[in-house]
């Protein structure tokens, strides 16, 4: 068995890259020959197994000289034109089987999700794939009664591995002195994107400062809003209590949930958040948006409300920071899962 895994590799640290990275060090731990294709523009120095091309050309190039048994491609957010042709590119070489993931928990409910339908372009491609993983019920429901795709294809996995333990390490000089000047801290994290709405929790950080003059606000990430972020937080009168700390290692961005008082997930459009399960993992309270798919334990408020949301943020705060959690039970059960489909489809003729 040899795997070729495509789609964004880290950094940075987002939901897709992090399960990617997952699937690429349990294989390596089981010994598996597996080739990973970087699918995004962000460049580093090639690690042994690891490629960064940088065209369609040097895709497809990578494709007919690597060996593989088995092509698995990552698809975080939209499904356009040029990932449905490399996904059938994928299945030129003879012999191969081909898996696909569509990270984007929330498409059933988008606009694209709402014109699926079998004589798609979509459809076609999708049912090309020898396994196809949703990331929860609603996306399998999407690909079996929307696109045609058959039941026995379809596997419902979802994309993320819980650690054992907060990881060790230590804080540039700014991240340590914010957590040292506030109390409570609450966290955020992900892409400065519009799908996210961080101008909300910045809104909300100073209602909450009138009743906790020491608060604070500590967002991680990177992306087109952080300029727009930028010009709010300056327009209020507590810009130096919001932190815009850009996109920091996975290790870092672990080692933060403990150590906050809150977590919030405040978005307009949102799937299964991995860092959602990484804070109720750890102790940390969480508040998010209703999507209709977060795991038990989450605080729920409705989409863009503020009055709802700083509510539930003193709700959570005059209940008492709960026991941190430390250490907790590693659950790598998802990534052992992708393991066994790949055993399968190895043990099956083409």
């Amino acid at each position: 068995m040899e795997l070729l895994l495509l789609g964004p590799y880290p950094p940075p640290h987002g939901g897709v890259q992090t399960n990617l990275a997952a699937i690429h060090r349990y294989l390596l731990d089981q010994g598996v020959c597996c080739h990973v294709i970087n699918l995004t523009r962000r460049r580093q120095a090639g690690q042994r197994g690891i490629y960064y091309p940088n065209s369609a050309l040097e895709v497809l190039g990578l494709l007919a000289r690597l060996r593989y048994s088995i092509a698995h491609l990552h698809i975080g957010g939209d499904v356009t034109m040029r990932l449905l042709l490399l996904g059938l590119a994928c299945r030129l070489r003879p012999g191969a089987r081909t898996v696909l993931t569509l990270h984007s928990g929330g498409y059933p409910t988008s606009k694209a999700g709402g014109s699926a339908r079998p004589g798609t372009l979509r459809g076609f491609v999708f049912r090309r794939f020898d396994r196809l993983i949703a990331v929860n019920e609603q996306l399998r429901d999407l690909f079996v009664n929307k696109f045609a795709v058959p039941p026995e294809r379809v596997r419902v996995i979802a994309p993320y591995a819980l650690p054992s333990a907060v990881p060790i390490t230590s804080f540039a000089a700014g991240l340590e002195s914010f957590f040292a000047s506030h109390d409570p801290v609450l966290l955020s994290m992900g892409w400065l994107e519009p799908e996210y709405d961080y101008p909300l929790q910045i809104r909300a950080l100073g209602l909450v400062r009138e009743k906790y003059p020491r608060a604070g606000l500590l967002i991680l990430g990177a992306g087109r809003l952080e300029r727009v972020l930028r010009e709010q937080m300056e327009a209020t009168g507590y810009a130096g209590d919001v932190l815009l700390a850009g996109d920091v290692p996975h290790e870092i961005a672990l080692a933060c949930i403990p150590r906050s008082d809150l977590f919030l997930r405040t978005t307009h459009y949102d799937g299964d958040s991995i860092s959602v399960r990484e804070s109720l993992h750890f102790g940390t309270p969480v508040i998010a948006t209703d999507n209709g798919m977060r795991p038990p334990g989450v605080t729920l408020v409705p989409m863009g409300n503020l009055v709802s949301l700083v509510d539930a943020i003193f709700r959570q705060l005059a209940s008492g920071k709960p026991p941190r959690q430390q250490r907790a039970h590693a659950d790598d059960s998802n990534i052992r899962a992708v393991f066994e489909l790949y055993r399968e489809l190895s043990l099956t003729e083409s």
